[in-house]
Order: structure tokens, then C-alpha cells, then sequence
């Protein structure tokens, strides 16, 4: 289904029918403030497996990322963070911004895998944050790549939604995405080092 969805001002009975489809173990293509992203509930491991399967790649060696809308929601999944670290979280996102941080023991669980790190996000998307506070635990994401050798990310969600239509349960058309992926950090040594330069400059 393309399931249109305003962009500042999301409707919702819309956000409701996407809950209920994550929670039946369904997969979702959603807007972020980046890229589109393709994701499910962290808890529906079927729907986790569905996704390495699209990638191509084995879960446990997978680098999917997690969605949250809140630093509180974290501290679920990582281990305590020092504060300089905190710090720079917090002045950061919600933002463009992927940071790897050391994971706890409920994030092996999740990939059934030795997982010692986790990336996170908290987009600055109304969408994508709606849906997360609505369906009260995290979302598995992975990025929509483009087969084209120029052009990376596809931004149309028309166009996502011909190419993925039989293998997601709901591509969400919020308007055209962006092509520029967000900056990963790796804090996992307690000095924050860029990895990967995205669409911002991490502010410092």
C-alpha cells in the first residue's frame, strides 16, 4: 500500500494504520529526516529476518540501525554513557546523525547474534517520530539504496513504492526524500571520531 502521510502535520487514523501493521510484523518504508528508510518493530524477529532477506545479508552480521524518539528510550538498549558523550547526544538529536554506541544485552537478543554495538538515530521527522512514540519501543531501520551507479538513494516514493510493493506491507509517501544519508559517529572508544560524513556537520 502507498499510504500517503502530510509531512508537518501527519493524520492519526494514518499513523494508527501503520502501528497496527508494524505490530502484526509487517515492514514499512518511512520518511526520516534524511533518506527513506526501510523498517519494522524490533520485537517481531520474523520481520527483522524479511529485512536481512531484502538486503541480502545475514541478521547477525547486519548494521542496521534503531530508531528512537527519545535520549530516556536509550537506556534500554545501551550501556551508560559517559557525559561528554551524553553531551554531545543531546545537543545533536534529534538530527541527522547515527551514533554507534556500545550495546547492552537486549540488543544480541534482537539480531540473536554476539551484537556488542548499536548505531542510533532520532530523526528530526514528525512521521518517524510519531510512530515510534505510538508504537512505544524502537524501530529497526536500513536505507533504501538505488540500483542506479550514479544516483544512491532513491528519492521518489513513488518510485520506491514500484520496486518494493511486493515485498513491504506500506511505503509512505510523505514527499520527496533526500539522496544525503546521515553522519555516523562511533563513540564505542569514548572519543567521538566521524566515520562517515553525511548530510551534517556534527556540532561539537
Amino acid at each position: 500500500m502507498l499510504l500517503r502521510i502530510h509531512p508537518d502535520n501527519p493524520a492519526p487514523r494514518h499513523i494508527k494504520m501503520v502501528i497496527e501493521t508494524l505490530e502484526k510484523g509487517g515492514l514499512v518504508i518511512f520518511p526520516t529526516d534524511t533518506i527513506y528508510g526501510l523498517g519494522c518493530s524490533i520485537y517481531q524477529s520474523r520481520a527483522v529476518d524479511k529485512i536481512a532477506q531484502i538486503k541480502g545479508i545475514k541478521k547477525e552480521k547486519a548494521n542496521f540501525s534503531v530508531i528512537f524518539n527519545s535520549l530516556s528510550m536509550l537506556s534500554e538498549f545501551t550501556k551508560p554513557l559517559e557525559n561528554t558523550i551524553f553531551r554531545l547526544i543531546r545537543r545533536n538529536l534529534p538530527g541527522p546523525f547515527t551514533f554507534i554506541l556500545n550495546a547492552n544485552n537486549n540488543i544480541p537478543k534482537i539480531f540473536q547474534s554476539k551484537k556488542k554495538t548499536v548505531g542510533i538515530r532520532i530523526p528530526d521527522n514528525p512521521i518517524v517520530s510519531l510512530i515510534v512514540e505510538e508504537l512505544g519501543h524502537p524501530l529497526l531501520t536500513t536505507s533504501i539504496h538505488d540500483e542506479d551507479e550514479i544516483i544512491e538513494y532513491t528519492t521518489d516514493p513513488g518510485l520506491i513504492y514500484e520496486k518494493y510493493k511486493d515485498l513491504v506491507d506500506i511505503v509512505i509517501d510523505a514527499g520527496y526524500g533526500d539522496n544525503e544519508p546521515s553522519t555516523i559517529i562511533d563513540c564505542t572508544s569514548g572519543v567521538p571520531e566521524v566515520i562517515r560524513q553525511g548530510k551534517c556537520i556534527l556540532e561539537e
